[in-house]
């Protein structure tokens, strides 16, 4: 296995503006080629014997869907940390929307190497490309209206960066990555503190400075949040049907950002974006993404 440093600068530069820890990344690819060899003394017993170490040879990569590409800037990096001595080309910008059939990566290399990195490189690429186009998915069915698709925190340990860097390249927005981003204030916590009141009180007396989400479940709820002289900076609205957050909509004005949670399916985007709520969080952007099927197929 090789170093980070001897990833290539511009892709290393690359990864950083994405926002993403090299480190972090670094370390978690490491873990999943140890799933593939958990001896690194040893290879692959399959490509070390049929494959000579010194044959070179283009590997492509290419969708079999269409649908929106992330993580291919981490996919290869897969390729440098087994020594396959690889140059990248022809490798589409995360983000982009492609059809069945194109070519969104080719990577020249040091065969056996290639082959080893090959699961490591699909199962990253694939499942990031899954994820920014579920996320497109939703851009597309608020186009038109206020409303701006958010993930959550139902994320894969240890793959949060990663999952929420691929939400971006779909267009949506990243709620808190972590407890510590903001507070939310939701009906466990209610019942621990007493009232919603209570609760949003003791934050703001211990975090003055962090922002505040309250979750709220009917109007009533609402107006007295809305009552106060320094309101929550977000209410997330639970489980309420269209007509109602509507509603809620037409009676905050504005003052405050609404974000509608719970019982959030594709189906019913256009009507959520109708009813003007500024965001919609959907956990099954991350929690059950479907893979964007990709391939990497050799070129004699």
């Amino acid at each position: 296995m090789t170093r980070l440093d001897d990833v290539p600068q511009d892709l290393r530069d690359e990864l950083v503006a994405a926002g993403l820890d090299l480190d972090h990344l670094w370390a978690k690819l490491a873990e999943a080629v140890r799933e593939d060899l958990p001896d690194l003394r040893l290879d692959d017993p399959t490509s070390g014997s049929t494959i000579p170490a010194d044959d070179r040879g283009e590997a492509v990569f290419a969708t079999r869907q269409d649908g929106v590409v992330a993580g291919l800037g981490i996919a290869a990096v897969t390729f440098t940390m087994l020594g396959a001595d690889a140059t990248v080309t022809d490798r589409v910008a995360d983000g982009t929307r492609v059809a069945a059939g194109d070519v969104v990566m080719r990577v020249t290399g040091l065969t056996q190497r290639m082959l080893v990195a090959e699961r490591t490189a699909l199962n990253v690429a694939s499942h990031l490309s899954g994820i920014a186009t579920a996320t497109a998915r939703w851009v597309d069915a608020l186009e038109g209206s206020p409303t701006r698709v958010l993930d959550t925190r139902k994320t894969l340990p240890g793959l949060r960066a990663w999952q929420k860097y691929a939400v971006r390249c779909g267009g949506g927005v990243n709620h808190r990555t972590s407890l510590q981003d903001m507070a939310m204030v939701k009906d466990n916590h209610v019942v621990a503190a007493g009232g919603v009141l209570p609760a949003l009180e003791a934050i703001r007396g211990r975090h003055p400075a962090l922002p505040v989400e309250v979750e709220v479940t009917d109007l009533d709820q609402l107006e007295e949040l809305l009552a106060l002289p320094e309101p929550p900076e977000r209410v997330l609205l639970d489980n309420m049907d269209d007509a109602t957050m509507a509603e809620a909509v037409r009676r905050t004005a504005g003052r405050v950002p609404l974000e509608a949670s719970g019982g959030i399916t594709l189906e019913r985007a256009a009507r959520i974006g109708a009813t003007g709520v500024d965001f919609v969080s959907v956990g099954a952007l991350t929690h059950s993404v479907t893979v964007l099927d990709l391939g990497m197929d050799l070129r004699s």
